[in-house]
Protein backbone atom coordinates (compact mmCIF):
# COMPACT_ATOMS: atom_id res chain seq x y z
CA UNK A 1 0.00 0.00 0.00
CA UNK A 2 1.52 3.15 -0.73
CA UNK A 3 0.16 6.81 -1.21
CA UNK A 4 1.16 10.09 -0.85
CA UNK A 5 0.67 12.03 2.38
CA UNK A 6 1.90 15.78 3.25
CA UNK A 7 3.21 16.70 6.76
CA UNK A 8 1.96 20.24 8.73
CA UNK A 9 1.24 21.42 11.78
CA UNK A 10 -0.87 24.29 13.51
CA UNK A 11 1.43 25.57 16.56
CA UNK A 12 2.85 22.53 16.71
CA UNK A 13 0.24 19.85 16.76
CA UNK A 14 1.06 18.15 14.37
CA UNK A 15 -0.58 15.62 11.35
CA UNK A 16 -0.32 13.49 8.58
CA UNK A 17 -2.67 14.71 5.69
CA UNK A 18 -3.54 12.51 3.32
CA UNK A 19 -5.79 13.33 0.03
CA UNK A 20 -8.21 11.05 -0.78
CA UNK A 21 -10.61 13.36 -2.88
CA UNK A 22 -12.80 10.47 -4.03
CA UNK A 23 -12.04 7.99 -0.97
CA UNK A 24 -10.75 4.73 -3.11
CA UNK A 25 -7.04 5.20 -2.02
CA UNK A 26 -7.24 4.11 1.54
CA UNK A 27 -10.48 2.26 1.64
CA UNK A 28 -12.02 2.58 5.05
CA UNK A 29 -8.78 3.78 6.78
CA UNK A 30 -8.28 1.02 9.32
CA UNK A 31 -6.99 2.32 12.86
CA UNK A 32 -4.00 0.01 12.95
CA UNK A 33 -3.14 1.93 9.55
CA UNK A 34 -3.58 5.23 11.49
CA UNK A 35 -1.41 4.70 13.94
CA UNK A 36 1.01 3.18 11.96
CA UNK A 37 1.13 6.33 10.06
CA UNK A 38 1.34 8.44 13.45
CA UNK A 39 3.74 6.38 15.20
CA UNK A 40 7.09 8.93 15.80
CA UNK A 41 9.50 6.14 15.71
CA UNK A 42 8.03 3.73 13.45
CA UNK A 43 5.82 5.73 11.09
CA UNK A 44 5.70 9.10 9.73
CA UNK A 45 4.87 10.57 13.55
CA UNK A 46 1.94 12.64 14.03
CA UNK A 47 -0.78 13.80 16.90
CA UNK A 48 -3.68 12.64 14.25
CA UNK A 49 -4.50 12.08 10.85
CA UNK A 50 -6.66 14.07 8.01
CA UNK A 51 -7.83 12.92 5.09
CA UNK A 52 -9.18 15.16 2.47
CA UNK A 53 -12.36 14.09 1.08
CA UNK A 54 -15.03 15.73 -1.43
CA UNK A 55 -17.84 16.84 0.29
CA UNK A 56 -21.65 16.94 -0.53
CA UNK A 57 -22.19 20.20 -2.11
CA UNK A 58 -25.71 20.03 -1.61
CA UNK A 59 -25.26 19.70 1.97
CA UNK A 60 -23.35 23.36 2.03
CA UNK A 61 -19.75 22.01 1.70
CA UNK A 62 -17.42 20.99 -1.10
CA UNK A 63 -14.69 19.11 1.66
CA UNK A 64 -14.96 16.71 4.61
CA UNK A 65 -12.30 16.51 6.89
CA UNK A 66 -12.23 12.96 8.08
CA UNK A 67 -10.17 13.38 11.31
CA UNK A 68 -8.35 10.49 13.47
CA UNK A 69 -6.49 10.44 16.42
CA UNK A 70 -3.34 9.11 16.99
CA UNK A 71 -4.59 5.71 18.40
CA UNK A 72 -6.49 5.41 15.04
CA UNK A 73 -9.93 6.76 16.85
CA UNK A 74 -12.42 8.60 15.29
CA UNK A 75 -12.91 12.31 16.40
CA UNK A 76 -15.77 14.87 16.27
CA UNK A 77 -13.53 18.24 16.10
CA UNK A 78 -9.98 19.08 15.61
CA UNK A 79 -9.26 22.81 15.61
CA UNK A 80 -5.62 23.06 14.68
CA UNK A 81 -6.24 20.51 12.16
CA UNK A 82 -8.79 22.12 10.31
CA UNK A 83 -6.94 24.94 10.10
CA UNK A 84 -3.74 22.76 8.73
CA UNK A 85 -6.65 20.92 6.26
CA UNK A 86 -7.64 24.89 4.69
CA UNK A 87 -3.78 25.47 4.31
CA UNK A 88 -3.86 22.37 2.19
CA UNK A 89 -6.45 23.17 0.46
CA UNK A 90 -5.11 26.59 -0.90
CA UNK A 91 -1.28 25.32 -1.15
CA UNK A 92 -2.44 22.49 -3.38
CA UNK A 93 -4.97 24.39 -5.63
CA UNK A 94 -7.95 22.86 -4.78
CA UNK A 95 -9.32 26.19 -3.47
CA UNK A 96 -8.16 29.60 -5.13
CA UNK A 97 -7.46 31.74 -1.50
CA UNK A 98 -7.41 35.24 -3.92
CA UNK A 99 -10.84 35.20 -5.71
CA UNK A 100 -13.08 33.68 -2.62
CA UNK A 101 -15.81 35.72 -2.01
CA UNK A 102 -16.06 34.16 1.37
CA UNK A 103 -14.43 31.41 3.58
CA UNK A 104 -14.35 28.23 2.67
CA UNK A 105 -17.27 25.78 4.14
CA UNK A 106 -14.92 22.46 5.53
CA UNK A 107 -17.90 19.53 6.62
CA UNK A 108 -16.49 17.88 10.03
CA UNK A 109 -18.43 15.35 12.36
CA UNK A 110 -19.34 18.43 14.43
CA UNK A 111 -20.65 19.90 11.22
CA UNK A 112 -19.93 22.51 8.84
CA UNK A 113 -17.28 25.24 9.98
CA UNK A 114 -16.14 27.78 7.80
CA UNK A 115 -12.33 28.86 7.40
CA UNK A 116 -11.46 31.75 6.55
CA UNK A 117 -7.80 33.34 5.23
CA UNK A 118 -6.57 36.04 6.49
CA UNK A 119 -4.32 38.94 5.29
CA UNK A 120 -1.40 37.88 8.24
CA UNK A 121 -0.88 34.50 6.82
CA UNK A 122 -3.15 32.88 9.57
CA UNK A 123 -6.31 31.02 9.49
CA UNK A 124 -9.48 31.86 11.38
CA UNK A 125 -12.28 29.12 12.02
CA UNK A 126 -15.64 29.46 13.25
CA UNK A 127 -16.27 27.13 15.72
CA UNK A 128 -19.66 27.12 16.68
CA UNK A 129 -21.68 28.18 19.60
CA UNK A 130 -19.72 26.37 22.52
CA UNK A 131 -21.65 24.46 25.78
CA UNK A 132 -20.74 25.08 28.70
CA UNK A 133 -21.77 23.76 31.38
CA UNK A 134 -21.56 22.73 35.12
CA UNK A 135 -18.36 21.44 37.45
CA UNK A 136 -16.47 17.69 37.21
CA UNK A 137 -13.79 16.34 39.17
CA UNK A 138 -10.14 15.50 37.19
CA UNK A 139 -7.24 14.36 39.49
CA UNK A 140 -3.59 14.26 38.61
CA UNK A 141 -0.89 12.54 40.28
CA UNK A 142 -3.44 12.45 43.51
CA UNK A 143 -4.18 15.90 43.17
CA UNK A 144 -8.42 16.57 42.61
CA UNK A 145 -9.17 19.50 40.60
CA UNK A 146 -12.36 20.79 39.91
CA UNK A 147 -13.14 21.45 36.07
CA UNK A 148 -15.55 22.50 33.86
CA UNK A 149 -17.58 20.67 31.84
CA UNK A 150 -17.47 22.20 28.24
CA UNK A 151 -18.39 20.60 24.80
CA UNK A 152 -16.68 22.46 21.58
CA UNK A 153 -17.92 19.27 19.27
CA UNK A 154 -15.72 16.92 21.47
CA UNK A 155 -15.42 16.86 25.20
CA UNK A 156 -13.57 19.09 27.11
CA UNK A 157 -13.06 20.16 31.19
CA UNK A 158 -11.02 22.48 32.13
CA UNK A 159 -9.29 22.84 35.51
CA UNK A 160 -7.50 26.33 36.27
CA UNK A 161 -4.16 26.49 38.21
CA UNK A 162 -2.25 28.79 40.00
CA UNK A 163 0.71 27.16 37.79
CA UNK A 164 0.74 25.13 34.94
CA UNK A 165 3.53 22.73 36.74
CA UNK A 166 0.59 21.70 38.96
CA UNK A 167 -0.49 19.48 35.89
CA UNK A 168 2.45 17.13 36.35
CA UNK A 169 3.88 15.24 34.20
CA UNK A 170 0.70 14.34 32.01
CA UNK A 171 2.42 10.98 30.97
CA UNK A 172 -0.54 9.40 31.59
CA UNK A 173 -4.21 11.02 31.21
CA UNK A 174 -5.57 12.56 34.53
CA UNK A 175 -8.30 10.43 36.13
CA UNK A 176 -11.99 11.55 35.67
CA UNK A 177 -15.55 10.11 35.70
CA UNK A 178 -16.22 7.57 32.90
CA UNK A 179 -20.08 8.92 33.78
CA UNK A 180 -19.60 12.29 32.54
CA UNK A 181 -17.32 11.43 29.68
CA UNK A 182 -18.31 8.17 28.07
CA UNK A 183 -16.53 8.86 24.84
CA UNK A 184 -13.34 10.21 26.50
CA UNK A 185 -12.44 13.60 27.09
CA UNK A 186 -9.51 16.59 27.10
CA UNK A 187 -8.07 17.87 29.47
CA UNK A 188 -6.88 21.40 29.51
CA UNK A 189 -4.64 22.92 32.31
CA UNK A 190 -5.19 26.78 32.66
CA UNK A 191 -2.98 29.56 34.11
CA UNK A 192 -3.94 33.15 33.99
CA UNK A 193 -1.06 36.00 32.44
CA UNK A 194 -3.31 38.83 32.39
CA UNK A 195 -6.47 40.39 31.52
CA UNK A 196 -8.03 37.92 28.91
CA UNK A 197 -4.61 36.45 28.24
CA UNK A 198 -4.06 32.66 29.48
CA UNK A 199 -1.65 29.64 29.07
CA UNK A 200 -2.49 25.98 28.41
CA UNK A 201 -1.31 22.55 28.94
CA UNK A 202 -3.46 19.90 27.61
CA UNK A 203 -3.91 16.03 27.72
CA UNK A 204 -5.80 15.10 24.38
CA UNK A 205 -7.95 11.57 24.19
CA UNK A 206 -6.34 9.45 22.08
CA UNK A 207 -3.09 10.93 21.89
CA UNK A 208 -1.41 12.49 25.30
CA UNK A 209 -0.14 15.72 25.64
CA UNK A 210 0.18 17.33 22.84
CA UNK A 211 1.87 20.88 22.13
CA UNK A 212 -1.66 22.72 21.42
CA UNK A 213 -5.27 21.87 20.83
CA UNK A 214 -7.58 24.17 18.75
CA UNK A 215 -10.75 22.82 20.08
CA UNK A 216 -9.06 23.00 23.96
CA UNK A 217 -8.44 26.32 23.26
CA UNK A 218 -11.80 27.35 22.65
CA UNK A 219 -13.19 25.55 25.55
CA UNK A 220 -10.50 27.22 27.85
CA UNK A 221 -11.50 30.82 26.52
CA UNK A 222 -15.52 29.29 26.92
CA UNK A 223 -15.14 28.54 30.88
CA UNK A 224 -13.23 31.95 31.19
CA UNK A 225 -16.24 34.14 29.63
CA UNK A 226 -18.44 32.14 31.58
CA UNK A 227 -16.16 32.61 34.85
CA UNK A 228 -16.21 36.23 34.29
CA UNK A 229 -19.71 36.84 33.60
CA UNK A 230 -20.71 34.43 37.16
CA UNK A 231 -18.83 36.50 39.03
CA UNK A 232 -19.76 39.79 37.72
CA UNK A 233 -23.25 38.45 38.33
CA UNK A 234 -24.90 39.23 35.32
CA UNK A 235 -27.88 37.48 34.56
CA UNK A 236 -28.29 38.43 31.08
CA UNK A 237 -25.13 35.81 29.53
CA UNK A 238 -21.61 36.53 28.70
CA UNK A 239 -20.69 39.92 27.27
CA UNK A 240 -19.47 39.42 24.10
CA UNK A 241 -17.08 40.07 22.10
CA UNK A 242 -14.43 38.69 24.28
CA UNK A 243 -11.28 38.20 23.02
CA UNK A 244 -8.46 36.04 24.52
CA UNK A 245 -4.46 34.96 23.50
CA UNK A 246 -3.97 31.75 23.92
CA UNK A 247 -0.55 30.73 25.09
CA UNK A 248 0.47 27.05 24.14
CA UNK A 249 3.38 24.83 23.91
CA UNK A 250 3.45 25.43 20.25
CA UNK A 251 2.82 29.10 20.21
CA UNK A 252 -0.22 31.23 20.27
CA UNK A 253 -3.89 31.38 19.37
CA UNK A 254 -6.29 33.84 19.38
CA UNK A 255 -9.61 32.58 20.37
CA UNK A 256 -12.71 35.51 20.19
CA UNK A 257 -16.53 34.67 21.65
CA UNK A 258 -18.28 37.05 19.05
CA UNK A 259 -21.43 38.58 19.29
CA UNK A 260 -22.80 35.72 17.09
CA UNK A 261 -22.32 33.51 19.96
CA UNK A 262 -20.21 31.29 17.92
CA UNK A 263 -16.25 30.88 19.56
CA UNK A 264 -13.58 31.87 16.38
CA UNK A 265 -10.38 30.47 16.69
CA UNK A 266 -7.08 31.93 14.91
CA UNK A 267 -3.49 30.96 14.79
CA UNK A 268 -0.93 29.71 12.18
CA UNK A 269 -0.65 26.78 10.02
CA UNK A 270 1.86 25.32 8.04
CA UNK A 271 2.82 22.61 5.86
CA UNK A 272 6.34 21.13 6.35
CA UNK A 273 6.86 18.24 4.21
CA UNK A 274 5.63 15.80 1.44
CA UNK A 275 6.25 12.60 0.27
CA UNK A 276 4.49 8.52 -0.43
CA UNK A 277 4.57 6.59 2.62
CA UNK A 278 4.84 2.26 2.19
CA UNK A 279 2.43 0.26 4.55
Amino acid sequence: MIFPFVKGHGTRNDFVVLPDLDGSVHGDLEPHVVATLCDRRGGIGADGVLRVLRGDVDGGADWFMDYRNADGSVSEMCGNGIRVFARYLADSGLVDVPSLGGPVAIDTRDGIKLASYCADGEISVDMGTPKVAGEVTVSVEGHVHAARKVDMGNPHAVVDVAALEEAGELRTSPIYSADEFPDGVNVEFVESRGHRHVAMRVFERGVGETYSCGTGACAVVAAAVMAETESGGAAAGPDLPAAYTVDVRGGRLTVTWGTDDHIHLKGPAELVAAGTWTL
